[in-house]
């Protein structure tokens, strides 16, 4: 395999969070040469705080150049200055302004209820959960799944509360609310963009944002793997909205391929 050249961007990385993913895309629909580092969850903290300067506890960070940025938003922003083409942010103000709008809401309340409602329902089936936890860590670990799934189990339930059954029911009211605006986007626009007729920032964090509920085909999760029957479930109930068959083609028509590995190199 090539080395990594050492000057390409660095992306700190969780490999299953999907605001990991919502960079990852970013760098891959640019075709930005890069490297990655993951590190298994929790142990993240301690490297996020040591890179960020005590300004950041989670990834995604990325090193541009100079800077580290410990936050999606402003990674993209970043990434985009850097590397234009193609835009990710309409030209035109006004839509430039709704897309960032669609990010934040996107970012603070869809983005946790995405992650917190099957990370709740995951807690009721261990072996399930191990699976899943099996892909968030280097290789050598992955075999272990039932100390994996004990400690996902913990580390989930004190990192975000997801234990709370009445949390859990926001995050379901959240992830309807945000197929809603959704819709609602589609249908004052052309009805495949949410802003300004262009694939944006806007559509690729709602996409990335929803994978953990929609899991389609070239997101982080392989769409076989089995789900908690109640989050199945609910994902039956929603699997007909256009909302989330958007998701599924917007993964289809922009999920660019990854970089090659030899320029995207994989992490311990």
């Amino acid at each position: 395999m090539k080395a990594p050249d050492e000057s390409q961007p660095l992306l700190w990385e969780l490999q299953v969070s999907h605001y990991s993913e919502k960079v990852r895309w970013a760098l891959d629909y640019k075709r930005v040469p890069h490297r990655r580092r993951a590190t298994m969850p929790g142990v993240h903290i301690a490297v996020a705080l040591w890179l960020s300067e005590g300004a950041s506890v989670t990834f995604p960070i990325l090193e541009l150049g100079e800077d580290r940025l410990a936050d999606s938003s402003a990674a993209i922003a970043a990434l985009d200055r850097r590397y234009p083409e193609p835009p990710l942010y309409p030209a035109e103000p006004a839509e430039r302004r709704q897309a960032i709008e669609l990010e934040e809401y996107f970012d603070e309340e869809l983005g946790p209820a995405a992650r917190l409602l099957p990370f709740h329902e995951l807690g009721h089936e261990p072996e399930l959960f191990g699976e899943v936890a099996a892909l968030a860590v280097p290789a050598p670990l992955s075999r272990a799944k039932p100390l994996l799934s004990l400690y996902g189990r913990l580390y989930t339930g004190a990192r975000f509360g997801v234990r709370d059954s009445e949390a859990a029911e926001r995050a379901r009211a959240a992830i309807l609310a945000g197929f809603d605006r959704i819709e609602a986007e589609l249908a004052a626009g052309d009805g495949d963009h949410l802003v300004g007729g262009a694939f944006s920032v806007a559509d690729l964090t709602g996409a990335a944002l929803l994978y953990p509920v929609v899991v389609p085909p070239g997101s982080p999760l392989p769409p076989e793997l089995p789900q908690p029957p109640a989050f199945e479930r609910f994902r039956a109930e929603v699997s007909e909205r256009p909302g989330y068959r958007w998701v599924e083609e917007t993964y289809r028509r922009y999920r660019s391929a990854p970089v090659p590995a030899a320029t995207a190199a994989a992490a311990a």
